[in-house]
């Protein structure tokens, strides 16, 4: 079949279909034959200038959400392994399993905690193949930094602490890069008052350009840097203040029905600058991530541009565990 007809009707077949379970028929061309899955890439990533968070292949992961509304997730949490799961929810209820994306689980490393993020969910180990990523705190756990396993942009260079290398790595590519690289940093701020309220956190990160016009442009863009820097694609964020309701004695934020109950891990981010809006300021008011808690081990995750599904399931590993310094 001619390269152009071949990827007509592959075309036709992404647009015919835009979420799961149906996406599965664009996946399908791409496992038929090499000259498939190149016409299905190169489908998917046209569709994806369009249609941006669309999730279709692994590389989805890692690319910005929706920009209209916010792409709904689940969280499954087994206390007893500490793994964590990551779903698409297929629909509105919180019972439906959904489509599975990324597993976490959680490590000691000295006096420290480590996340191993990874695409398979019966393989959590630093030198998998599916490893994507991981997240480390300090000493308190009220800091953290999240590490990507690929290069987020030409030139950049791994962590050269110990705990940033990865161990029998096996690299599928030699060409590519095999280590940790940083790309953003989550911080929660002390309480040293023991005021009410929720906790604060700061996330600053490193977010994938929304308006990418090919795979050297996306990576170009992920580029890591201060917070005082103006490089595009840089952007901070905070949890949005909740208000005081007088008649239930407590701090309440609108959660719009996805959150069911109260917990100090519930949190909503806005952006306070954000380099890839023409004046560099967030509008502070546009909720880009929200997480909250819906059962014993389930959790809701909702987020849109600039954030990927990889950076948003990051942010929210943060909330989990105790921080008596920050309640």
């Amino acid at each position: 079949m001619l390269p152009e007809l071949l990827g007509e009707i592959i075309q036709r077949v992404d647009a015919s279909e835009d979420k799961w379970p149906q996406r599965q028929n664009v996946v399908a061309c791409g496992c038929v034959c090499k000259r498939g899955r190149e016409a299905t890439r190169e489908a998917v990533e046209k569709a994806s200038l369009h249609q941006p968070g669309t999730i279709t292949f692994p590389s989805s992961l890692k690319k910005p959400g929706p920009r209209d509304s916010p792409l709904q997730c689940l969280i499954k949490r087994d206390k007893k392994s500490g793994t964590f799961y990551l779903y698409l929810a297929l629909s509105p209820s919180f019972m439906d399993k959904g489509k599975f994306l990324l597993a976490a689980r959680r490590y000691r490393n000295g006096a420290r905690t480590e996340y191993i993020i990874s695409l398979d969910a019966d393989d959590l180990s630093q030198g998998s193949k599916a490893y994507v990523g991981k997240l480390r705190s300090d000493f308190l756990g009220t800091n953290f930094t999240i590490y990507d396993s690929q290069p987020p942009h030409s030139g950049a260079k791994p962590s050269s602490s110990r705990s940033g290398r990865r161990v029998a790595s096996k690299q599928i590519s030699p060409q590519v890069p095999a280590g940790n690289f940083e790309i953003g940093q989550v911080s929660y701020k002390f309480n040293l008052l023991k005021s009410r309220g929720p906790r604060r956190m700061v996330c600053s990160l490193a977010c994938p350009s929304s308006e990418e016009t090919s795979v050297d442009n996306y990576q170009e863009d992920l580029k890591m840097k201060k917070p005082e820097s103006s490089t595009p694609g840089y952007t901070v964020l905070k949890n949005k203040a909740p208000r005081w309701h007088e008649h239930l004695e407590c701090w309440c934020l609108n959660f719009h029905g996805r959150v069911t109950v109260a917990s100090v891990k519930n949190f909503q981010l806005v952006a306070t600058m954000d380099q890839s809006k023409p004046d560099g300021r967030g509008d502070g008011e546009t909720v880009l991530l929200q997480f909250g808690k819906v059962g014993d081990d389930t959790f809701t995750m909702d987020y849109r541009q600039p954030l990927s599904a990889f950076q948003a399931f990051a942010i929210c590993l943060t909330s989990f565990g105790t921080k008596l310094a920050c309640e």
